[in-house]
């Protein structure tokens, strides 16, 4: 199992940034990569980015491309999110994932952390 908790969330004002950090522990070594996701309410939980645990390469939505930037740090078991240039339709419930090497699917899930990004 791969546990996953997320801080850094808040409020912030359109146009201003918010770093998100994931901490993962347990069996760390059976993911390859980590996902971002974000949930707004009455939508579904739709993909923001993802970072490879050994090459680093990484891969955006359109929607936050050029202004998101998932970094990782391995010793540290963390993965980040850095959210620049927030607009209001960025407000959501923010989680990060743990891929599942084996299966390529996103089996382990953090709390969430809440952005709320004000106009």
């Amino acid at each position: 199992q791969v546990q996953l908790v997320e801080s850094g969330g808040g409020l912030v004002q359109a146009g201003g940034s918010l770093r998100l950090s994931c901490v993962a522990s347990g069996r760390t070594s059976s993911t390859d990569a980590m996902g971002w996701f974000r949930q707004a309410p009455g939508k579904e939980r739709e993909f923001v980015a993802r970072i490879n645990w050994n090459t680093g390469s990484t891969y955006y939505a359109d929607s936050v491309k050029g202004r998101f930037t998932a970094s990782r740090a391995n010793a540290k078991n963390t993965v980040y999110l850095q959210m620049n240039n927030l607009k209001p339709e960025d407000t959501a419930v923010y989680y990060c994932a743990g891929r599942k090497s084996l299966t390529l699917s996103y089996d382990y899930w953090g709390q969430g952390t809440q952005v709320t990004v004000s106009s």
